[in-house]
């Protein structure tokens, strides 16, 4: 008799039997199968991630440790759809990119998040559902070259990059809700101009009544106030 295969079906199994000189009928190969329970469903292959965060999310304590990114949709006065690349700081709540675009693949991603990384850094693990630009290859060979984490949100758990989702609340009623878009060139200028505001004159509850830039600028000075008195 042939070694065990243990994922081998009734069928595989009828032409080894009778290969070996077993006649035997393959429905009666069939019903012993199924009577035995051997039957085993096709496992479905999962691409697997270089580049995935495993395990509890570490909290950020830090400028650019962490960001989460997500997409919002809208639409051009015209009716056409687009949709927008939104990022945010998970520490400072600053907003680093805001990008529309009529269709945003993997790749687009992986541009905005060069350029703004050319200025601020790469973060160390930027949260994500499970869209499909997020779980794309261009996206996942970015991170892995870049050294970057893909923290991925469980599945029907919004609240897990609850950070994105507030700012997407903000974005959606203090801008897209006010604005109408005449072309996808006048949403970008919308877009930077409450970037900026948002950046540098809105303050946040969660931060003190301070505006993300003064939050951070405020941090740095009680940083640095402590170095000095180390070293003192």
């Amino acid at each position: 008799m042939t070694p065990t295969r243990l994922r081998f079906g009734f069928q595989r199994i009828h032409i080894l039997l009778r290969r070996e000189g077993w006649p035997v009928n393959k429905k009666r190969v069939r019903r012993l199968y199924r009577l035995d329970g051997l039957q085993l469903r096709m496992r479905v292959r999962r691409r697997k991630h270089m580049a995935l965060h495993r395990g509890p999310a570490p909290v950020s304590t830090g400028l650019h440790q962490r960001w989460s990114m997500d997409f919002v949709h809208d639409q051009i006065f015209d009716g056409r759809p687009f949709r927008v690349l939104t990022v945010v700081d998970q520490w400072s709540r600053l907003s680093p990119v805001l990008e529309p675009g009529f269709s945003l693949t993997g790749r687009h991603v992986v541009a905005a998040l060069e350029r703004v990384g050319a200025a601020t850094g790469f973060p160390a693990s930027i949260t994500v559902d499970h869209g499909t630009e997020f779980m794309s290859k261009a996206l996942e060979a970015w991170a892995f070259y870049c050294g970057v984490h893909l923290d991925f949100t469980r599945p029907g758990k919004p609240t897990d990059n609850s950070h994105i989702e507030s700012f997407n609340g903000r974005l959606r009623d203090e801008c897209l809700n006010v604005h109408q878009f005449l072309s996808l060139a006048y949403a970008q200028a919308k877009l930077d101009a409450w970037r900026h505001d948002y950046n540098h004159s809105r303050p946040h509850g969660s931060l003190g009544h301070l505006t993300p830039n003064e939050f951070i600028r405020r941090s740095q000075e009680t940083r640095a106030a402590e170095i000095a008195v180390s070293q003192l």
